[in-house]
């Protein structure tokens, strides 16, 4: 891969690209730049003005929402925030699936909406559609916050990442030697080998951005750790899953940085990233709006978890209002440091499908325990917790050489102590944690359905 320096790359070849496009990315990441600094009032009137711009066009245009607005009698012109929708039934996946056609805007040919598909990691694949203005949008907030991580425009990226896209045609070729200049390390086959010729590449390209899979990253600093062998971007950014402390530990050990968090989805893209200050997440608020909402459908307070409920208003192609993500989230009335206007969320606490099913009938954050068992016990390398039954917990384990008898039965204990004494705790020691077919990890599975 071609060696050419991030400045010329910043100033030359991402404006020219971009004018080629006709893309309106560039323009929308130095706007985001300079709202990310307004206060919390202006950047809650700009929502309000996209929101109420949102919804008029999303009942005008898609028949889905305008029964959905006739159904509940909310006239869309008047509505200035996101609390004047709390009548408007909750968008799921199920109405996403069953209901796709009436969810597309009149406005856009089908054709030219750019189609995106879920992994499925709750079981059911979902595919999702946007304009091609709004993707590019979506790409102007994705730069903002890898900005936050240290890395600039211009530098080179490695990517840590399932299934990695084949380069075929030569424009792709082109893009990929001038422009987005990224090396890959696939998840699905980390080894030795892998890493070694990731390395070589790195040390070839120089990339400023780490980026990936959080579990992959910490797999690949522990490798490096290992053999002593040091690479150094400017940035790290861990997304498409839950950043464990224990990993982020390693992460920012082995490669002396901090590890930027940032959380989205395919189908609403860039939802909340840590800044420079990591003490929170930005909700990325001019795209996005963020309820956190209890189980009765009532607001959270700050402090608590809640299911969140997100509306994207630069989607105007397949429009996506109150719609629930599938994960839970804390969130929080403080401000940031940084002294940016963008308002915080505390973290993400898992999937909707990551929380067990207690004894009792509670929810339990899987992913708490896992974090919580593996800082106490000695021994335990990975976890992965699965639920099949509604009184039986499979362990899946990576033990290390100081794993005994003593640990497993502190695990056992802790696990129904969580849970219920009367649970059957089983363990299995493996020599890996498996992906799932995107190449993530997922380490608190629960299949049963209530």
């Amino acid at each position: 891969m071609l060696r050419i320096p991030s400045t010329f790359v910043a100033a030359i070849v991402e404006p020219i690209w971009d004018l080629k496009e006709r893309s309106v990315r560039l323009k929308n990441y130095k706007r985001l730049l300079r709202s990310q600094w307004y206060s919390s009032d202006r950047l809650q009137e700009m929502q309000a003005a996209r929101l109420r711009e949102l919804v008029v066009h999303a009942a005008e245009t898609t028949p889905f929402y305008t029964s959905r607005f006739a159904e509940t009698g909310i006239d869309p012109k008047q509505v200035g925030t996101i609390a004047d929708l709390k009548d408007l039934p909750i968008l799921t996946k199920s109405d996403v699936r069953n209901s796709q056609a009436d969810l597309f805007s009149r406005d856009f040919e089908r054709k030219n909406l750019i189609r995106a598909k879920t992994g499925g990691s709750t079981g059911v694949a979902l595919e999702v559609f946007c304009d091609r203005r709004g993707v590019q949008k979506r790409a102007g907030a994705a730069l903002r916050a890898d900005r936050w991580s240290g890395w600039r425009l211009g530098q080179p990226i490695a990517a840590v990442w399932g299934n990695p896209p084949a380069v075929k045609t030569w424009r792709n070729k082109l893009r990929s030697a001038l422009k987005d200049r990224i090396i890959y390390l696939d998840t699905m086959r980390i080894d030795a080998a892998a890493i070694d010729r990731f390395i070589t590449e790195w040390k070839q390209l120089r990339p400023g951005l780490l980026y990936g899979h959080a579990h992959s990253l910490y797999i690949l600093a522990e490798f490096l750790a290992s053999k002593g062998t040091a690479i150094k971007p400017s940035g790290i950014v861990a997304t498409s899953m839950m950043l464990l402390q224990t990993e982020r530990e390693v992460i920012e050990k082995t490669f002396g940085l901090p590890v930027t968090n940032r959380y989205g989805c395919e189908e609403v893209s860039l939802i909340a990233c840590e800044c420079e200050v990591h003490h929170g997440m930005h909700i990325n608020a001019e795209h996005v709006i963020v309820e956190f909402l209890k189980d009765d459908g009532t607001p959270c307070q700050p402090g608590e978890d809640g299911q969140l409920v997100v509306t994207e208003l630069v989607n105007y192609g397949m429009p996506m209002i109150r719609y629930a993500v599938g994960d839970r989230g804390i969130t929080t009335d403080r401000s940031c440091s940084c002294g940016r206007g963008l308002p915080l969320m505390e973290s993400i606490t898992g999937r909707t499908a990551d929380f067990l099913i207690a004894e009792d009938g509670s929810r339990v954050a899987g992913i708490s325990l896992i974090e919580n068992t593996l800082t106490a016990l000695p021994g335990i390398k990975q976890l992965q917790l699965i639920q099949e039954d509604h009184m039986r917990l499979d362990v899946h384990l990576v033990p290390t050489p100081d794993y005994d008898d003593t640990v497993e039965c502190d695990l056992v204990s802790q696990l129904k102590q969580a849970l219920g004494q009367d649970f059957e705790i089983v363990i299995h020691k493996v020599k890996r944690i498996s992906q799932d077919s995107s190449g993530k990890y997922r380490f608190s599975i629960c299949r049963i359905r209530e």
